[in-house]
């Protein structure tokens, strides 16, 4: 499709609104909240995906395809097609007219800054217009911020969750410093004393893996950028030139996201079923000698794999700079890493099922025993799963790794699509109100407050009234309301700063600080 004016990439209803407004309307104000949660692991909300938005659609896009088109072919397209899909009404060009010869979006958003966690029900943009009489723009915009600001908040929100239990596991079970080395040879342990250094990087604990279950392209940059807020892996290229673009970053002087040579099905089994052993041969020894190489494993039996072709491998593995990456695809993500018996009994055999990936890899590969008292695998050999993960599965598989006795940087995650696109805009319940008003020179509160709505019993419907304040009360951030343009005009502890005004972005922050804001310093 043809780049079509922004005042079209909207609801329908809109382009009525400057008929329906009450007369005398000169100003409008309106809040972006995430009014509820519908995930039980989350009680704030990352703030994110406004800069991008202002520099890709308020400046760029509207200067391209509506200040910059030439009038009468702008009008004569809007006519065209709002007079034949709704009413010859709605086709009304005055104000948009009015709008084209002013030259510039007459509009002000003040935003909290993007990385901050604010609490559910706290406004985060406040959005009203600079120049009198364009008070029915502000909302006239709501659908075209939201189908943009919406998904990457909640990503950004979800991907914060999971790095709280990998912060919380790691901290429990990883360490910088490996005492005891571990061996097998001949089917028996040896041990001996190491002065190893272990990595301890949280951020590489999961990676993106939901590009292709995403609804389009952009949807998907937007979501695995929100992820690279808390991690550093993603399998989604293009998010790197996003961030890029819109969040002064530069791949080649700092880590914005990282992959992994990687293996997928049709490569297995290109070899053939008689194969398998040869394939993985080959590509051990072959084609990829050094660096990491993750090889999903269950294309035929990923029990052979991991306790016949790997052992066989042992050798070529233990020789090569670089870690092997056995990764599971199928089956209880839970149960193939961490096999289905958590304690074991001295003396007794075990099937590969029982034991899971992690327990059958230390039993060929050994590795490290931290100061922590945790085990962690030789840094030749590894595992990845990344096939129905959820935030409730990561977390199962870490307190059973730790009970295991492993350390849980033995295993990186691959969050996906069920994660990250099986969500909507009411996960977070986000939406546009407005708030403040001045109709004939006089100011007025206005808000909606539904006697119908009942959800949860949360009255989540019900707006904010008058003009806001947020502000940070130690790890929270809540707001006032009730307030009069006046009251919160010279409000310091207002963290809803302008970002943009009459057509110019005013803040233009790094992903280095976003990052370093949402995790105090330590990413």
């Amino acid at each position: 499709m043809k780049k079509a004016n922004p005042l079209v990439l909207t609801d329908f209803y809109k382009t009525i609104h400057h008929l329906a407004y009450t007369p005398g309307l000169e100003y409008l104000v309106s809040y972006w909240t995430p009014r509820m949660s519908r995930y039980d692991y989350i009680d704030k909300v990352v703030v994110f995906g406004m800069q991008a938005f202002i520099k890709e659609y308020l400046i760029t896009y509207f200067n391209e395809n509506f200040f910059e088109k030439d009038r009468e072919e702008m009008l004569s397209e809007y006519k065209r097609l709002i007079s034949n899909t709704m009413t010859q009404q709605a086709a009304d060009t005055t104000e948009i007219e009015k709008l084209y010869d002013l030259g510039y979006l007459p509009i002000q958003i003040k935003a909290v800054a993007e990385g901050t966690r604010v609490n559910i029900k706290t406004p985060v943009y406040e959005i009203s217009n600079t120049v009198k009489g364009y008070g029915w723009l502000v909302n006239y915009l709501e659908t075209f911020i939201s189908v943009n600001i919406w998904h990457p908040m909640n990503s950004a929100s979800v991907a914060y969750a999971y790095r709280q239990i990998v912060n919380k596991y790691f901290d429990k079970t990883v360490s910088e410093k490996a005492v005891t080395r571990i061996d097998f040879e001949n089917g028996k342990m040896l041990s001996k004393e190491s002065n190893a250094v272990l990595a301890n990087v949280k951020s590489a604990a999961c990676g993106d893996f939901s590009m292709r279950g995403m609804t389009s392209i952009e949807d998907a940059l937007k979501s695995s950028s929100a992820h690279l807020l808390s991690f550093t892996g993603s399998a989604t290229i293009g998010a790197i030139l996003w961030l890029e673009e819109f969040y002064n970053c530069d791949c080649t002087k700092e880590v914005v996201g990282k992959g992994v040579p990687s293996t997928e099905h049709s490569v297995m089994s290109s070899y053939g079923r008689d194969g398998e052993e040869e394939c993985y041969r080959h590509l051990i020894e072959d084609v990829f000698t050094a660096g990491p190489l993750s090889i999903v494993s269950d294309t035929y039996d990923y029990w052979n794999v991991v306790t016949k072709i790997i052992p066989s491998l042992k050798e070529s593995i233990m020789k090569r700079d670089g870690k092997i990456i056995i990764r599971g695809d199928s089956g209880d993500p839970v149960e193939i890493i961490c096999g289905t018996v958590t304690e074991l009994e001295e003396g007794k055999e075990y099937t590969p099922e029982e034991l899971g990936t992690v327990r059958c890899l230390w039993n060929v590969f050994g590795g490290y025993i931290n100061d922590k008292g945790y085990k962690v695998l030789d840094s030749h050999i590894g595992a990845i799963y990344g096939d129905a993960i959820t935030y409730e599965r990561a977390g199962k598989i870490y307190e059973l790794l730790e009970k295991m006795g492993f350390a849980v940087s033995n295993v990186t995650l691959g969050i996906g699509s069920y994660t990250y696109q099986y969500v909507t805009r009411d996960s977070l319940g986000q939406a546009l109100k407005a708030t403040n008003s001045i109709v004939d020179g006089k100011e007025r509160q206005i808000f909606k407050d539904p006697v119908t709505d009942k959800v949860k019993g949360a009255n989540f419907k019900k707006s904010q009234k008058g003009m806001c304040c947020v502000y940070r009360d130690g790890e929270d951030v809540l707001y006032k309301d009730e307030l009069t343009f006046d009251m919160v005009k010279d409000m310091k502890e207002n963290l809803l700063v302008p970002v943009f005004c009459d057509g110019k972005l005013l803040v233009d922050e790094s992903l280095s600080d976003i990052r370093a804001r949402l995790h105090g310093g330590e990413f």
